[in-house]
């Protein structure tokens, strides 16, 4: 028995987006983003179920997982924004692929890329296989930090299928290359939550 009993798992797909500066000057390091995504069983497909707490109540577990594995593509670096969502093949609805994406998951995941105080941007929508989706980025520690909101797109060529699920987690180092549009800083946000 794994730790991922609870759903069925067909597949996990990493992907890195590594990016200096196409205009301006290079950052002292890339900017890295890395998102995980885990393709599972939709076990409500085709019925109504009032009660979806059978895909809430493990989340946990990927939530962990997702945060293990998306930190490691991060080669050594912190994390400083993370973002989380998923899609529902079209056989499903978005419900059921939000009822993996809630608070269970998203503390798990949290906890799995070294704290955070804000809460973690979301998006999830109903969809085919090889449809994109933009995860959210966001400042882990202060939403309203304006040089982390960022994105990173993720799509995956056979899934979702119509019977299927599939949850992301995404992370990056820092904010967006060359970000200059104002707002609250990094600095100043941990200076306030201290």
């Amino acid at each position: 028995m794994t730790a991922f009993s609870a759903y069925d798992v067909r597949a996990w797909h990493s992907f890195v987006q590594e990016s200096t500066a196409r205009r301006g000057p290079d950052p002292d390091l890339p900017l890295v983003k890395a998102a995980v995504a885990v393709v599972i069983a939709n076990p409500f497909v085709g019925r109504w179920v009032e009660d979806l707490s059978p895909l809430t109540a493990p989340s946990a577990d990927l939530g962990t997982e997702l945060g293990r594995r998306a930190v490691a593509l991060l080669g050594g670096r912190p994390v400083e924004s993370y973002g989380k969502g998923g899609l529902a093949g079209l056989d499903g609805e978005q419900e059921h692929v939000v009822a993996c994406v809630t608070t269970v998951f998203g503390n798990a995941f949290r906890d799995a890329v070294g704290g955070g105080r804000a809460w973690i941007s979301s998006v999830t929508k109903t969809a085919s296989a090889g449809s994109p989706i933009d995860i959210p980025l966001a400042f882990k520690d202060e939403v309203y930090v304006r040089s982390h909101y960022d994105a990173i797109t993720i799509a995956l060529p056979d899934a979702p299928r119509p019977d299927e699920l599939v949850v992301i987690a995404a992370v990056a180092t820092g904010g967006r290359v060359n970000a200059r549009v104002g707002g609250m800083t990094v600095q100043e946000a941990l200076a306030a939550g201290d």
